[in-house]
């Protein structure tokens, strides 16, 4: 298991204007740094830098000879700041309304810049973790070669915002919040075929549906693991990811991205839905070439980047396997379904 690092970050200065100490950590896995192409990957809510080998998170797309082979990366994961992984209470985050994606965004290109990293090869993340690689994007718009979000868009829409609202007033005012907010969520990452399909309306006993089970096991596992503190600041991260924010529009932003973008969408995402994501893609094309597409076909909704693995090394294969190419960057690609 790769070990924790750290980065010690003195009077940053947060969007809200307000400055604080951080302490960034992060792992490595893979080739050495500086001697292979860099991925970085951004996790998502209740994810950590622990990517790939024992419990690592994304196994299934991270590791030797996987879609993202370890053999030919240096994968790098910063842990987002105050998620609790680190396991040093001191450096939880209570004031986290004061926090934003683009504040973690600028905090993970400061820790980039202390490695001497001038060029990374993909910046890839999953839900919040895509939201950040977008604001990423946007504030260091030469510093990677493929940008991919993944269930994810480059602003948190109406309905994100809502069931944050939602999520925050659960986590501030429930008896039990971390296992409430947890309730409410997994609705929220899966869908009702999903639902359907797993549990027919099975009971577990003759007073509980096995769905309710399912729902309760959730909310006491990430009891047992998360801090509340933890779970507000992620929430808020959520809720708050906005390229254009304090800038000027859509167009004049992404003009400035050298990147070629790359989005991955769910066709049953319930909460960065596909139809925006499509919205996203076809703005893109209209400003720059070196944009593309794909979709993971699935019932099981926003969580599909976690379950669907066949299908999103698929759709990720052409630009981590050096067999295959990326041959024609004014056109959708023929690995992409098109709309």
């Amino acid at each position: 298991m790769s070990k924790l690092r750290y980065i010690s970050i003195r009077d940053f200065e947060l969007k809200s204007r307000t400055t604080q100490d951080i302490l960034l950590s992060y792992q490595i896995f893979g080739q050495p740094i500086h001697t292979a192409p860099i991925v970085l990957v951004i996790h998502a809510l209740t994810g950590n830098s622990n990517i790939t080998g024992i419990n690592g998170w994304w196994n299934d797309l991270i590791g030797d000879s996987k879609c993202i082979d370890t053999n030919k990366y240096t994968i790098l994961a910063f842990n987002i700041p105050g998620n609790g992984y680190d396991n040093i209470a001191d450096h939880l985050i209570e004031n986290y309304s004061e926090f934003s994606a683009r504040d973690i965004a600028k905090l993970f290109a400061y820790g980039i810049e202390q490695l001497e990293i001038d060029s990374i090869y993909a910046i890839i993340g999953g839900s919040v973790g895509g939201g950040i690689a977008w604001e990423l994007a946007a504030f260091k718009p030469d510093l990677a070669q493929y940008v991919i979000p993944i269930a994810a868009d480059w602003k948190s829409t109406d309905w994100v915002i809502a069931n944050c609202h939602i999520q925050d007033a659960i986590l501030n005012h429930s008896n039990k919040p971390l296992a409430d907010a947890r309730l409410h969520a997994m609705t929220l990452y899966r869908t009702p075929e999903s639902f359907t399909h797993k549990f027919q309306r099975s009971k577990k006993n003759a007073r509980h549906f096995n769905v309710e089970s399912w729902l309760d096991h959730h909310g006491e596992k990430l009891e047992d693991r998360f801090h509340l503190s933890s779970y507000k600041l992620m929430n808020q991260l959520l809720k708050s990811i906005d390229i254009v924010d304090e800038r000027d529009d859509f167009e004049s932003v992404v003009q400035t991205i050298s990147s070629h973008i790359h989005i991955v969408t769910i066709t049953s995402d319930l909460l960065f839905k596909p139809e925006e994501n499509w919205d996203t893609y076809r703005q893109l094309k209209s400003i720059k070439t070196n944009v593309s597409i794909s979709e993971i076909n699935s019932i099981h909704g926003h969580d599909a980047f976690l379950i669907e693995f066949e299908q999103l090394s698929s759709s990720l294969s052409p630009f981590f396997n050096s067999d295959t190419s990326i041959t024609n960057e004014n056109d959708t690609y023929n690995y992409i379904w098109n709309r």
